[in-house]
């Protein structure tokens, strides 16, 4: 098989260069949204981020089938993405407009339902933010096609910057939840004004039907899947505000967040490179499945010990941080940390699912993940409250999702026992940290203190659990020195 090492580079240097950057854009953005996140917590209260919090699930549920999915055929796309770009700017466009006629009209209906009717406005204005996204999506993949998340990184630092700074001025002058949403479509504006600069190229409109009627194929059912994997992330809120009320709510998606930090931290970077790496690699499945298993290792060694950091320390930690008026969110941080640490392992598997285009797989899990979640939620949420919530979902995932994701694994290549090898001495590791951090948790009165000391525990875990791994560290640096030119079947096969 005949080798060649691309112009730009290799595909390790480029992944490790887009990973790189993504790491550390989505570092800075979570440091700093920690910060500007207590400040907009201690200014609003659980009343009005319960509001906001309802809001913010509807703008989560058309985001994800606004544009119908065709934007991820550019990142995955086997020839010139610029063949396609244009037709994927109009159906992206015309669909999301659509999607937000809807959105404006339905606004009364589900802020009622979700036991807050003074959302509505609130509803109505963050929904124009999938206008802005629909017209965005075509730049945005065709960024993370080039691997550049250096650019990436200075339109989302603009769009966080922009918005939360918004969001703080306009709270202090009393504006209430309608704060948020004003600044987040206000960081959305200033961020989408670069992506546009960016990847001015990639911002023309056309409709080659030929074309169409092929993304329309390989969209629809990733739109299918992604409404399920919204429905499976977000139904929680929906249980949780419609069971329990606005003002629970808001304590739940502060834990919520919370328990975030390591999935955005981590697992988001992952996420924005590996899709492109691995669908690369498909003429070559051993290298593929080596790739996938050794990033899945480094994923939760890095992570694991995180989200159990998070779960010992869940009550001098938002005691400390945000006050003792959300100190019910500490209730259910513990159970959710813990899911974090399963989340990030699944998304990682649907990614890899994806890049295999096996939509069956993709969407029978979330149909069965779903079909479990919910009357395990609504009993969770109805008997033990916002605990229960959290205690409902972790079970799910352990006891039905990861054995259903390692089953099909299995059958494609990857061996369930392989990959149980990888989680091992991260699972060990994480176990001990848990443990020393909730005997400092529970010995310490002072809180900053109980926080210093667990963190040196959870860093000092990841670094050992890191160094590890330092073979799989050079492995992956070396996976696309040389890439394999494919066949000609090959790449009729990936057309297909």
């Amino acid at each position: 098989m005949k080798l060649k090492v691309s112009e730009d580079g290799s595909l390790s240097g480029r992944a490790g260069r887009a990973l790189g950057w993504s790491f550390a854009s989505t570092a800075l953005g979570r440091l700093s949204t920690l910060a500007i996140g207590i400040a907009i917590a201690r200014l609003l209260g659980p009343a009005e981020f319960g509001t906001f919090a309802v809001a913010t699930v509807a703008l989560m549920a058309v985001l994800s089938f606004n544009e119908l999915g065709v934007s991820l055929a550019i990142v995955r796309w086997p020839g010139d993405p610029r063949e396609i770009a244009p037709t994927v700017a109009t159906i992206s466009v015309i669909s999301s407009v659509l999607v937000y006629v809807g959105c404006f009209l339905g606004a009364p209906a589900f802020a009622s339902a979700m036991g807050e009717p003074g959302a509505t406005p609130v509803v109505r204005l963050l929904a124009v933010s999938v206008i802005l996204d629909g017209l965005l999506a075509t730049p945005a993949a065709m960024l993370q096609r080039k691997f550049r998340q250096d650019r990436k990184t200075v339109v989302d630092q603009v769009t966080h910057w922009t918005g939360s700074l918004t969001s703080i001025a306009l709270a202090i002058s009393g504006l209430g939840a309608m704060s948020l949403a004003v600044g987040r479509l206000t960081g959305a504006l200033a961020g989408g004004l670069l992506l546009v600069r960016f990847e001015w190229a990639s911002m023309r409109f056309g409709l080659d039907r030929a074309k169409a009627r092929e993304l329309m194929r390989f969209g629809l059912p990733l739109a299918g899947s992604s409404i399920l994997v919204f429905t499976v992330n977000n139904v929680d809120r929906l249980l949780v505000g419609a069971v329990l009320g606005p003002v629970p709510l808001g304590y739940y998606v502060l834990a919520s967040n919370l328990a975030g930090w390591p999935i955005s931290i981590f697992s988001a970077p992952v996420r924005a490179v590996a899709p492109a790496a691995l669908s690369r690699l498909q003429n070559d499945r051993p290298v593929m499945h080596r790739t996938f298993l050794s990033t899945a290792g480094l994923l939760v060694a890095v992570t694991l010990p995180a989200c159990v950091l998070l779960s010992a320390a869940a009550e001098p930690l938002v005691r400390f941080v945000y006050g003792a008026v959300w100190q019910p969110a500490a209730t259910v941080l513990p159970w959710l940390g813990l899911l974090a640490a399963l989340r990030i392992i699944f998304e990682l598997i649907y990614d890899y699912f994806v890049v295999l285009a096996s939509s069956r797989v993709v969407f029978t899990a979330q149909v069965i993940w779903l079909a479990a979640l919910v009357p395990a939620l609504y009993v969770g949420a109805t008997l033990w409250e916002l605990p229960g919530a959290g205690l409902a979902q972790l079970v799910v995932g352990l006891l039905v999702v990861l054995p259903m994701y390692l089953y099909e694994l299995d059958r494609t290549g990857v061996r369930a026992g392989a990959f149980a090898a990888q989680m091992i001495r991260p699972v060990l590791g994480a176990a001990a940290v848990g443990v020393i951090v909730f005997l400092i948790s529970g010995g310490l009165r002072h809180d900053l203190l109980a926080l210093v000391l667990a963190g040196l525990v959870g860093v000092s875990a990841i670094v050992l659990l890191v160094y590890q791994k330092r073979d799989v560290l050079r492995s992956l640096r070396a996976v696309g020195a040389a890439e394999p030119e494919p066949s000609a079947e090959a790449q009729l096969a990936l057309r297909a």
